[in-house]
């Protein structure tokens, strides 16, 4: 059994999402592949790193995203101390939709 989620299946799986072509493909590949609330729970994770960049505080992010103030702490912790994915996705976000950041942090 494989334990470590760096495996050659989910080497694949990035190799099959990275073929993806439209919303439209990876709205109808994601929902075969995630159950509803698997999806509902990653576009929640996703809100709070997006509010977490604006630096909404923890409280606000809980009642806002139904998520836990444990959830949010993590994914707060893997926005300032992952491997950059968060901070990757969040530069290409504003980049792409043309919206400033919303961060108040001082520059």
């Amino acid at each position: 059994m494989i334990t470590t989620w760096n495996n050659p299946q989910t080497n694949e799986l990035f190799r099959a999402i990275l073929s993806l072509k439209s919303p439209l493909e990876a709205r109808k590949f994601f929902r075969d592949l995630l159950t509803e609330d698997e999806l509902v729970e990653f576009g929640k994770r996703w809100q709070a790193a997006r509010m977490l960049d604006a630096d909404v505080p923890y409280t606000d992010i809980v009642k806002k995203t139904g998520l836990s103030s444990r959830t949010v702490a993590r994914i707060s912790r893997w926005l300032e101390q992952g491997m950059g994915g968060y901070k990757l996705m969040l530069a290409r976000f504003h980049h792409h939709t043309h919206t400033p950041r919303l961060s108040r942090k001082a520059s």
